[in-house]
């Protein structure tokens, strides 16, 4: 799913498709959801009843039938714009499903058996849509990955520009945070064996088929509280037009069942109404377009409050491959007996690190003859690792596990050795102490570039007034060094799975909503218990299941571009809410005096717009009311502009756009439709 794929809003399928649907829409079961166009297609019905009674009768008591015709064709286009507002953004998700669908065909899948007692592997292909969750399946150079699961045995580069538009390809490999696969991407290179992790029909791509498709779309909270809000007010204005018939008959001044409807419909919220549908749609559709596979809208949403963010240092605020830039041997070392033992503990060393180690010392390993190597893989519980041989032992690691290993063999922790750690650490580096037959011989500065532009994009999320955390498991001193260089605004060092918890625990508490990213099984906790969890598309199943968000672009910084889509949809939707309510003045001081205006000739005076007649200005009122949904379309699913500036220079900037635009241009729109239309009535 490229990004390219944000094309036109108005491309002639997906239009033809949402003209179709706008008809669809018109069954009162799916009018109902939406209260305030609901009301006004039971205008449209009272005003076919009486359009079709002033023809059948020939009786003009109520206007004329052109006038009543004119009146029953604005409303009834009125909720096909409204219907289309909606129905065109579904279509654009539509359309989206329908090119995931092209990924999930029928894939066969090398499905492995074990038989006999030896459980001997026997391999048949099989169609995808046979496998079920705990199944094996094999996938070589060329295979399409028939379904989601976790590789188990083995690593391969793996194309994934069929799901992220990106065609650059990513390698996935067993055990560790890059285990997990998706349907319908294809191996480039190499052999897996990968366990599926979803039954038939729950695999992601179905999931973001059904998500685009709108079927899983349920609308958010805010959108529920804006829903009940126009429902009050479009109660409030049933009251309203009912009480006028009675002071209208008391002032002698009859007023007809179009005047009627036609004032009700332009004083209800009808703009908003009309495109609150498709501007929490788009919210959604934004967050796809981002490559951000969201499972609920109101994910998106919560995104736009966000007050405190959680950022993996790691691959986030750092380029993630840490790399040797010196070394410093112990007092009375000799340098190139230290630099050979760093070659040598680092021989088995496949990590970035453990590279860079080697390459900065700039020799070849295998110059040196040893026999019997032993090498010592790195575990969290010894933080080292090494090489063993003849008589040798070496180690290199963080330098308290060093330490402790030197000091109980009776060894003293040279103090030289001891400055160059602290050094290390405070200028944001990491120290790996290395020894030999458990003696100290130096140590080697790892260093970890903070990314460019990371520190003005810290800001930008100040202007927002949100918080930012950096997560690292360095130790305090290395952390505050970055944290201060990076320009965030907390850390949390040394950080375990529960103290990542406990701090969004903590914020929560305290009445804070907290976004995260993580990719690691070690991630799903506190994916859980944050507001927005975004969970990598190529981390383990445990922390996609566990995050309402999943990036399929596995980008770290995504976050804030998901901030700021949620602040868009709220923007949006406020803006237009703003724009609607203040839309209803100019229509206030068109139809009321128009009216009024023959039986109380001191209403006069409310007449600014100086309209041509009473059924002109009604009708220019109703038309404005009608076309103005069709306008907005556009902005509705682009969404407003997002701009840092704090929230109250967004209030002021919103109602000097949309709240003084809102009453101007209809005073503008409905003088000049009136001026077009004044030569009829």
């Amino acid at each position: 799913m490229s990004k390219s794929t944000n094309k036109s809003l108005f491309q002639k399928e997906l239009v033809t498709e949402a003209l179709k649907q706008s008809f669809v829409k018109l069954h009162p079961k799916a009018m109902v959801k939406n209260p305030v166009m609901f009301c006004v297609e039971i205008g449209t019905l009272v005003m076919l009843i009486v359009t079709v009674s002033i023809l059948i009768t020939k009786d003009n008591s109520q206007g004329s039938l052109g006038y009543n015709l004119f009146v029953l064709i604005v409303l009834f286009l009125t909720i096909l714009f409204a219907n289309f507002a909606e129905a065109i953004a579904e279509a654009r998700g539509k359309a989206q499903a329908e090119s995931l669908r092209k990924t999930r065909e029928e894939t066969p899948a090398k499905k492995v058996f074990p038989v006999g007692e030896l459980r001997v592997d026997e391999i048949k292909v099989v169609s995808s849509s046979e496998l079920v969750k705990g199944d094996i399946f094999i996938c070589e150079t060329g295979d399409i990955i028939p379904t989601d699961g976790e590789i188990i045995e083995g690593l391969a580069t793996i194309d994934e520009s069929a799901i992220t538009g990106e065609s650059a390809p990513v390698i996935r490999e067993s055990g560790g945070d890059k285990s997990s696969v998706t349907g319908g991407t294809k191996v480039l290179s190499d052999k897996i064996k990968v366990r599926v992790t979803t039954e038939p029909g729950e695999s992601f791509l179905d999931k973001m088929i059904a998500l685009v498709e709108g079927a899983s779309r349920q609308k958010t909270p805010n959108e529920i509280a804006l829903t009940i809000l126009l429902a009050a007010f479009t109660l409030v204005f049933i009251i309203v037009c009912v009480t006028l018939k009675p002071f209208a008959d008391y002032a002698n001044t009859p007023i007809t069942i179009a005047a009627l409807i036609s004032l009700f419909v332009c004083l209800i919220p009808t703009t908003i109404g009309g495109l609150l549908s498709a501007i929490g749609i788009a919210g959604m559709d934004r967050a796809l377009r981002a490559n951000v596979i969201t499972k609920s809208g109101k994910a998106v949403e919560t995104a736009g409050d966000i007050d405190v963010l959680l950022l993996d240092k790691t691959g986030t605020i750092t380029i993630g491959n840490r790399k040797a830039t010196h070394f410093y041997p112990s007092k009375g070392v000799d340098e190139k007996h230290f630099i050979k033992c760093t070659i040598l503990s680092s021989m088995s060393d496949d990590t970035p690190e453990g590279k860079s180690i080697i390459e900065l010392a700039g020799l070849n390993p295998l110059s040196y003859v040893i026999q019997n190597p032993r090498f010592i893989k790195f575990t969290a519980e010894t933080r080292s690792s090494g090489i063993d041989f003849e008589n040798t032992r070496i180690r290199k690691g963080a330098s308290d596990a060093i330490r402790n290993l030197s000091e109980k063999a009776g060894y003293i922790f040279p103090i030289d050795t001891e400055e160059s750690v602290r050094a290390i650490s405070s200028k944001g580096g990491t120290p790996l102490v290395v020894s030999e037959n458990e003696k100290v011989i130096g140590v080697i500065e790892l260093q970890d570039i903070i990314k460019t532009g990371i520190r003005e994009r810290f800001e930008r999320l100040r202007k927002m007034g949100i918080k930012t955390v950096m997560v690292t498991g360095d130790n305090p001193l290395t952390a505050k060094f970055i944290a201060e260089a990076a320009g965030v605004d907390d850390f949390i060092a040394e950080a375990k799975p529960e103290d990542k918890m406990n701090y969004i625990k903590k914020e929560q508490a305290a009445g804070k909503l907290v976004a995260m990213m993580g990719d690691g099984t070690n991630d799903a906790p506190a994916l859980a218990q944050a507001d927005v969890g975004v969970a990598m598309n190529s981390g383990t199943q445990a922390a996609k299941e566990a995050g309402n968000m999943v990036d399929l672009d596995n980008d770290p910084t995504k976050l804030i571009e998901i901030v700021e889509i949620g602040k868009q949809l709220l923007i949006t939707r406020g803006t237009l809410t703003t724009f609607s309510i203040a839309n209803d003045v100019a229509k206030y001081f068109a139809i009321v005096p128009a009216l009024f205006i023959a039986s109380i000739p001191a209403l006069q005076g409310l007449n600014i717009m100086n309209l041509h007649s009473p059924e002109s200005a009604i009708l220019s009122a109703v038309i404005f009311n009608a076309i103005i949904i069709p306008i907005l379309i556009p902005l509705a699913l682009r969404g407003v502009e997002y701009k840092p500036i704090g929230a109250s220079a967004l209030l002021r900037r919103n109602l000097l756009i949309y709240g003084f635009g809102g009453i101007v241009l209809p005073f503008i729109g409905i003088k000049l439709i009136d001026l077009g239309i004044g030569i009829f009535f």
